[in-house]
């Protein structure tokens, strides 16, 4: 295929898009639209760049040089305001448009804002780009009492990285503990009481109001009669995917928009990519996978299908996550173990877990040990069945148990 293809989108997922049609031999015009003023990271908005070590040059997806070397036409600070399939464009917010015989979203999502009153005070924030990690980072000053909500990924970075910068910080979350489902529930206690050692507050519980009192926003909390009072509310309880394109040119959408497992939409000539795509597989509607590399496979497999080619091997799903100076990775599917085996002591200076199921590796969690990640996947990918007494000696070189 030699026509044109417009990405909607500069997240990691429409970054890989372009890159992986590049890299497989595309030769055809290449627009990037993206309302930012450069494609950046987003995992680092919680972390470095939310704390101020890193400039948002410095966590750019690419440098500007690529777009130019990979000849992909790069529209900052712009939007696509609608979907002309019939007309093989796209049309732009100055009202420009630009050919495309194939269009891939990759609009991502907006932070949730939860029905709670007093949300959408100025005091409370959400953190999905750089604009609103620059907004909190003026608050959290050295002594600020800062409450978040949702200690799911974003909040306890968020939680981690108030802390350092020196705030007073409460967590709040139903769970207990969240995460449990993602990573087991004896590593998700754990990891969750790091807030503790730190210094943070954890309590379990929901917000019920925020209202702002003038030296503050009172925030009142499910089980709890007394209001706590803090200086900034930051909440953090996901995204809500960015569906209004898809939905406008009559796109299946479903709390997401609808793709099959090539990424094609209900109209063959778009695709859909990252957050907001929903897979429909066998009839059913798969949950959306919001995660950083799943984004990235997501683009290559776009990439394949506009090409014609085979897509990338399915691989075990993967995400990490950094606070209190501890970095957390994760594979496969810790939920469908039928028990866990410990290699290492919890809160020593690396250890992991691996679940297991018919003496099959189907997840794992790993601190400060991304070697047992990797191993771990390639254990899933696989289908190798493992000793679970070789397993948990932490004398047994991993590499050896991939050999069988």
């Amino acid at each position: 295929m030699t026509g044109g293809v417009v990405v909607v989108g500069g997240g990691i997922a429409g970054v890989s898009t372009a890159a992986a049609l590049r890299s497989a031999g595309f030769v055809g015009d290449l627009t990037l639209v993206d309302a930012g003023e450069f494609p950046y990271d987003r995992p680092p908005l919680s972390k470095d760049y939310l704390a101020g070590t890193k400039q948002l040059s410095e966590i750019a997806l690419q440098p500007p040089q690529w777009y130019d070397d990979q000849k992909i036409r790069l529209l900052t600070k712009s939007r696509v305001t609608a979907l002309r399939p019939d007309f093989g464009a796209v049309e732009l917010t100055d009202g420009t448009t630009v050919s495309a015989d194939r269009v891939v979203l990759a609009t991502g999502g907006r932070a949730a804002r939860p029905p709670i009153p007093g949300s959408e005070n100025v005091r409370v924030h959400v953190l999905r780009s750089a604009e609103d990690a620059d907004r909190l980072r003026d608050t959290l000053r050295a002594g600020a009492r800062a409450l978040v909500v949702g200690a799911g990924l974003i909040g306890a970075e968020v939680a981690s990285t108030a802390v350092d910068l020196g705030c007073e910080v409460v967590l709040v979350d139903p769970a207990d503990p969240p995460l449990a489902q993602a990573i087991g529930p004896e590593i998700a206690t754990w990891l969750h009481r790091l807030h503790g050692e730190r210094g943070i507050r954890s309590m379990r519980a929901s917000i019920e109001t925020l209202r702002d009192t003038g030296s503050g926003i009172e925030a009142r909390l499910t089980g709890h009669d007394v209001p706590l009072l803090f200086d900034v509310v930051i909440l953090g309880v996901g995204m809500v995917p960015e569906t209004s394109l898809a939905e406008a040119a009559g796109l299946e959408v479903d709390r997401g928009i609808v793709v099959d497992r090539t990424q094609s939409t209900s109209n063959p000539a778009i695709l859909a990519v990252g957050d907001p795509a929903r897979v429909s597989h066998n009839g059913a509607l798969l949950p959306r996978t919001e995660h950083w590399e799943a984004a990235q496979h997501d683009g290559q497999r776009a990439a394949a299908t506009i090409l014609g080619i085979a897509p990338p091997a399915d691989t075990a799903p993967w995400f990490w996550t950094d606070r209190h100076h501890r970095h957390v990775e994760a594979v496969g599917e810790m939920s469908t173990a039928e028990h866990i085996v410990l290699r290492g002591a919890l809160g020593d200076s690396s250890f992991s877990a691996f679940g297991l199921a018919g003496g099959l590796v189907v997840g794992a969690v790993a601190v400060d040990a991304p070697t047992a990640v990797r191993a771990a996947r390639r254990m899933i990918d696989r289908g190798i069945a493992v000793d679970s007494d070789r397993l948990a000696d932490t004398a047994t070189d991993l590499r050896k148990l991939l050999r069988g």
